[in-house]
């Protein structure tokens, strides 16, 4: 028996010194992401005329001149193939916008080029434009690759495509060919012909094929004329927060380097780069190079507005579309406006020639007619070198009767709009820079009312620099109240915003904002709403009956204080969200706000993020890092006073991208009272009962310090506790979890 007390005394201190071990290991934490990849804030050009001219991203590599202009040669030779019958731009036709017209690719075997190439072997796949390709960091309609060197690997070795007999046979056939020998030695010192060199001119090449100076980029710049009215409106529905074609499409390349399911028809079998996610194209060229998607689903512009307006893939039974994607209403004239809209993002100027002669001496392709020209032409206004100026300030006047628009549209850099009470059915967009919009209340103190009697998709739109507006009210819209897309500098004050659909005040891709004394009420997803954006602060600002009071959402240095948020559905949000430009939620301060009863029934729109939000919590920090909460008054909120999450509570692995472990948050010195006593669904499903503080025990470095306050789990570390210990806790409640 004693031997057997002391085997048992043994395992037990084995077991004891094994557990006390775990504190001596670290608690996981996400790899950082270095600050010039946060992809936060504004990329707008300073000091501009408008905010819409924005930073070009850099080249995705090397340029060279000389290399470029041997790889234009090479695109067009038919050498290049293993029959010598099909160049690059049989394929990549110029005329096409460096597609070829058709729904999919014709390889090897074909004849013609454009979109009259027929016969050979049919790929699985459509020919994606080359345009900007230069601003590109994922290649291939699945992103495999990230160099165009590498890119050009597959369409010259693969069987069905080009099919050259490898990467040493091309260079020896084009080595015979004494033309190349003397412009291989003045691209890369020597005349020695190589496959790397080959796909380095190609690439050099195609970095030449940039589209920057179309109609939308010189109304960019300030020449206000280069847009025609039907093209402003689609522009304004294009960034409108009810279509948000713009989270994807982002100015100014008009693309994103992120894939995404948006679940296009097909019948053939393709998931992409798996579970049918697919790279965003750029929208630049657009007009010239239908049909669309990347198996040529749509044949014009109108059946692509169309399928998203359905809701996309939704439509087709894809339950994984992007929360993006969720359908809306447009009108005939509404979806012609945002057609017209897409064709003034055409710009061939920077067109190479094609060459007359290739150094085989081998047929070149010839130009071909695109009839999408001529609708170019026709929807496209004459070009306007006339630039919007400042001049001395001044302050202009909304008269009886008349538009505030086209008061705005008067506007220089620099001036005062002043808006007299009166009821107003219109969407009135600022694109300059400098503007003041300031409405004049009625002697009882009501302010003008913007009313989109629930019709119109948003009240105003800014992308102008420097952008003040306050004292007005905005009712009934479909999109939101004010949004201020990709602005240094915003101050909205003294707003008043009901009923305004998606949101209440939107800055968002914004730098340096300051939302203050405003009140919103009765939006379908965040009353305040800050996204993607730094420097923010949100202060003394009433939020009630919105699904999310105040919403902090993948931005950088927030600070949310002096609020009164109730009767929502959940009162402050910090969280950092997947597949969004910006990839941190960092530094937010949320302190000195009422937060109580937001115990409203969840209202958003199915599909959304805002969708899977459970009734009853006071402030909530999802997937976001150095998030500080002190001296608010939290109370009566049915689930959580304040909750602590992963993001993966709300997303499956495969569908986060970003560092979604909330990390250093600290919670201290609040004042809690009643909170939890009737949890939601969502919270006891996991497990969880209701209380002041809950925490999923994901994350180093949070700290708790609040010992009055119920909290689940039970224990909670606090700033007290030596990193021996908070360790040893992490890593036992975290192997109790993983055993459950």
């Amino acid at each position: 028996m004693k031997k057997f007390l002391r085997v048992i005394g043994l395992v037990l201190a084995l077991a004891g010194i094994l557990l006390l071990s775990l504190g001596f290991l670290p608690a996981a934490t996400d790899e950082p992401l270095a600050p010039e990849d946060y992809g936060v804030g504004a990329s707008s050009v300073i000091p501009s005329t408008t905010g819409l001219q924005r930073e070009f991203p850099e080249i995705n590599g090397e340029t060279d001149v000389t290399r470029a202009e041997l790889g234009r040669l090479l695109f067009f030779d038919p050498a290049l193939s293993r029959e010598n019958d099909l160049s690059c731009a049989h394929c990549h036709h110029p005329d096409f916008g460096f597609a070829d017209g058709q729904r999919i690719a014709i390889g090897e075997g074909g004849s013609g080029a454009g979109p009259a190439r027929s016969g050979g072997v049919t790929l699985l796949r459509g020919t994606p434009s080359l345009w900007n390709v230069g601003y590109t960091q994922l290649l291939f309609w699945d992103g495999r690759e990230t160099s165009l060197e590498e890119q050009a690997h597959v369409p010259l070795l693969r069987e069905d495509e080009m099919g050259a007999t490898g990467p040493d046979e091309l260079p020896a056939e084009l080595a015979d060919i004494p033309d190349y020998l003397p412009l291989f030695g003045a691209a890369f010192g020597d005349e020695i012909v190589t496959f790397d060199r080959i796909t380095t001119a190609l690439a050099a090449f195609q970095r030449t094929l940039i589209s920057r100076d179309s109609p939308f980029d010189r109304y960019a710049a300030g020449a206000l004329e280069s847009l025609t009215p039907a093209q402003r409106r689609g522009l304004n529905l294009f960034r409108s927060a009810a279509l948000r074609c713009f989270e994807c499409h982002q100015n100014p390349t008009f693309a994103s380097d992120t894939l995404r399911v948006v679940g296009v028809p097909s019948m053939l079998p393709d998931p992409g780069a798996g579970n049918d996610n697919f790279k965003v194209p750029s929208l630049r060229n657009v007009a010239l190079t239908a049909p669309y998607m990347h198996n040529g689903a749509f044949n014009t512009l109108d059946e692509v507005i169309e399928f998203y307006s359905d809701g996309g893939g939704f439509a087709q039974g894809f339950d994984n579309v992007d929360p993006f994607v969720r359908g809306f209403e447009l009108s005939d004239q509404e979806v012609a406006d945002l057609v017209a809209f897409l064709f003034s993002l055409t710009d061939e100027s920077a067109m190479p020639v094609i060459p007359t002669a290739v150094p085989s001496g081998l047929p070149v392709v010839s130009r071909m007619e695109n009839p999408a020209r001529v609708r170019i032409a026709a929807l496209n206004a004459p070009e306007s070198g006339d630039l919007a100026t400042a001049g001395e300030p001044r302050v202009l006047h909304v008269g009886s009767g008349e538009s505030i628009q086209s008061v705005v549209d008067q506007a220089r850099p620099g001036d005062v709009v002043e808006i007299p009470y009166a009821i107003y059915h219109e969407t009135v967009v600022v694109d300059i820079s400098g503007l003041t919009i300031r409405g004049i209340p009625n002697a009882a103190g009501e302010y003008p009312l913007f009313d989109g009697e629930d019709l119109l998709v948003d009240g105003v739109i800014s992308s102008g620099n420097d952008f003040e507006i306050s004292h007005l009210k905005f009712a009934n819209f479909r999109g939101n109240a004010v949004i201020a897309e990709g602005v240094t500098g915003v101050h909205m004050h003294h707003l008043i915003a009901e009923n305004t659909g998606v949101y209440g005040l939107y800055p968002v891709q914004s730098t340096d904002v300051l939302i203050e004394e405003s009140i919103v009420s009765g939006v379908n997803d965040a009353g305040i709403y800050a996204g993607q954006s730094e420097r923010v602060v949100i202060r003394n600002n009433e939020v009630f009956g919105n699904v999310l009071g105040i919403e902090a959402e993948n931005t950088f240095d927030v600070q949310i204080y002096g609020n009164h948020a109730h009767d929502n559905t959940l009162g402050i949000i910090v969280v950092l969200l997947p597949n969004l430009t910006s990839k941190v939620n960092l530094e937010t301060k949320v302190y000195d706000n009422l937060v109580e009863n937001n115990n409203l029934a969840n209202f958003a729109r199915d599909g959304t993020a805002a969708a899977l939000v459970p009734s009853g919590a006071g402030i909530a920090v999802i997937g976001s890092d150095g998030c500080e909460i002190y001296g608010n008054t939290i109370r009566g909120n049915r689930s959580a006073g304040v909750g602590i999450f992963h993001l993966n509570v709300a997303y499956s692995p495969d569908e986060i991208n970003v560092p979604a472990t909330p990390e250093n948050n600290w919670v201290h010195d609040n004042i809690f009272d009643n909170n939890g006593f009737d949890a939601d669904a969502f919270i006891t499903d996991l497990g969880i009962s209701g209380a002041d503080i809950l925490w999923d025990v994901s994350g180093a470095g949070n700290r708790f310090d609040q010992p009055e306050a119920t909290t689940f789990p039970p224990a909670l570390p606090s700033s007290r506790w030596p990193g021996f210990l908070y360790n040893l806790y992490w890593q036992l409640l975290n192997l109790l979890i993983g055993l459950l």
